[in-house]
């Protein structure tokens, strides 16, 4: 009787592992987006809050090294801040060179706010050296419909003034 109970458990054991993997098929998802990175004038969405103030040379990159932003920035659909929000790039970037290149180290998580990947989010936690014309960071995770997920984002710097940059995302996910 125990051997019988012994192979109807392995049994039961084997059958949901196989279920469990037939039932999660991967799907892959590519998006576009915008990304409104406003450093000043009267509602900034990205703000400096932590900072160097000890350094005394001439180069500005090494001057800004150590400084971390917290920020809450707006994606839409095309590069026009008046186009369609899609939702928010919610997280921090600290500034990461001490010479020749600036890089930040970014860890954000977009999060979508309307459309067909409305409650779902991804996480992004990488280097961008955001001088180089594209940047490839890596998607380490991700909620609602992008749960399980991992690729990577294509970011490419579209406009930049003093007080706003505006960055095209190319983002590939595979999730299930």
């Amino acid at each position: 009787m125990m051997a019988l109970a012994s192979k109807l458990l392995v049994f039961v054991a084997f059958s949901l592992a196989v279920h469990n993997t037939v039932a999660l098929k991967q799907k892959a998802t590519r998006i576009q987006f915008y990304m409104h990175d406003i450093v000043g004038g009267p509602q900034p969405t990205a703000v400096r809050v932590a900072g160097r103030s000890n350094f005394t040379g001439q180069d500005s990159i090494a001057a800004m090294f150590g400084s971390i932003s917290v920020m809450d920035n707006p994606l839409t659909a095309t590069p026009s801040m008046k186009s369609t929000l899609v939702g928010r790039a919610q997280g921090i970037y600290a500034m990461s060179s001490q010479e020749k290149e600036l890089s930040l180290l970014m860890t954000l998580t977009y999060a979508f706010t309307t459309g067909p990947y409305s409650g779902s989010t991804f996480s992004v936690v990488g280097r961008n050296p955001v001088m180089k014309e594209v940047r490839e960071m890596p998607v380490v995770g991700g909620t609602g419909k992008f749960r399980l997920a991992r690729g990577y984002c294509l970011a490419r710097t579209y406009s930049m003034t003093q007080m706003e940059a505006v960055i095209g995302y190319n983002v590939t996910l595979l999730h299930y």
